[in-house]
């Protein structure tokens, strides 16, 4: 009977896509031998690998709905399958799993770490912001739409073995250097095996060009810098972008908001405010009108630049915090029951 590709995945004759690429992403973090080290788990993962290679290509499915594993390998000339016996239409069809589990895995998840790890590896140290070059492999998160550079495939060249798993570091960026750009170079220090097998440590500088408006979790790849081990592709190391906490502001999107405390008298008659920015200007606001819990105001421009397109920028948006008064003495209470409707 051959291999049941569908039992394998766990999923019906008639899925969908989607389905399928579903239940190869739940099977295969399952049993990836990086994390399940019960018996037996490598090669789960290898048919999983098998099964998803052929059920996600439409021509190698339909061979294999009609003539089986034995039909789909052996050119739609082996024995009975999931569709019967008997030579293939059209000339004859051969597939063969290349038996690299790990190069559908990597390609399915685009070379990036779905476990969020990371772990070890080389060691790190932020040389501030400095003028830098090209050379990165970018992932702005979107979505998961990689751009460029090195091969969003993520294969990474599997010929000298596994390739080590993705290292991921935070990096802390405040809302200033969001709001223009900048740069930030990294000093590692990683392993380094030579020729005659030898190991040795080498320190090296990465560049980081943070472009103005990048959101939080924008990554920034690069590939194979991690430590280098005999029969073991080095491991990618990875930025992912964090905000800075800041004293002042919080980032919403494009648009950065500022809470105002504003006491209860001046949320009625009214009041005139400072309102900081980030470029470290002032902006005059004027209220006439009555602040009600929940009012916010929007000044138009003064947020963050929109990632996609710079020159385009977010609102600063006040949030205003109404500071009711603890005590109020009976004269006062009077006072107010007669003014207030």
């Amino acid at each position: 009977m051959g291999k049941d590709y569908y039992k394998t995945l766990g999923v019906a004759k008639d899925a969908s896509d989607d389905e399928i690429k579903k239940a190869y992403r739940k099977m295969a973090l399952k049993y990836h031998p990086d994390k399940n080290k019960e018996e037996g788990a490598e090669a789960k993962f290898k048919d999983i690998a098998e099964a998803y290679e052929v059920l996600s290509d439409p021509k190698r499915r339909e061979v294999y709905n009609m003539y089986g594993e034995d039909g789909l390998k052996n050119g739609g000339m082996g024995g009975p399958g999931a569709g019967g016996g008997g030579g293939m239409p059209g000339g004859a069809y051969h597939y063969e799993f290349q038996g690299d589990p790990f190069r559908v895995f990597s390609q399915f998840f685009g070379g990036s770490d779905p476990f969020g790890g990371g772990g070890g590896g080389p060691s790190m140290f932020d040389l501030g912001g400095m003028s830098g070059g090209p050379g990165i492999f970018m992932n702005m998160d979107d979505g998961g739409h990689g751009m460029g550079g090195y091969g969003a495939s993520g294969g990474h060249g599997r010929r000298g073995g596994r390739q080590d798993p993705p290292i991921n570091h935070d990096l802390p960026v405040s809302l200033e250097d969001v709001a223009k750009g900048t740069t930030k170079k990294m000093k590692i220090t990683r392993k380094i095996v030579g020729n005659d097998g030898s190991s040795r440590t080498e320190d090296k500088v990465l560049t980081i060009s943070i472009k103005p408006g990048w959101k939080s979790g924008t990554k920034i790849t690069f590939p194979k810098e991690g430590d280098q081990k005999p029969g073991r592709v080095p491991a990618d190391i990875v930025f992912i972008i964090k905000d800075k906490p800041h004293p002042k502001f919080k980032r919403d999107g494009s648009d950065i908001r500022y809470q105002q405390r504003i006491s209860l008298k001046n949320a009625l008659i009214g009041c005139e405010l400072d309102i900081p920015t980030l470029e470290g200007n002032i902006q005059h606001l004027k209220i006439t009108d009555i602040i009600r819990p929940g009012t916010h105001r929007r000044l138009p421009h003064l947020g963050l630049p929109n990632p996609k397109s710079p020159n385009v920028r977010g609102d600063l948006i006040i949030d205003f915090e109404i500071v009711f008064p603890t005590s109020i003495t009976p004269s006062a209470k009077e006072l107010l029951n007669n003014a207030l409707p």
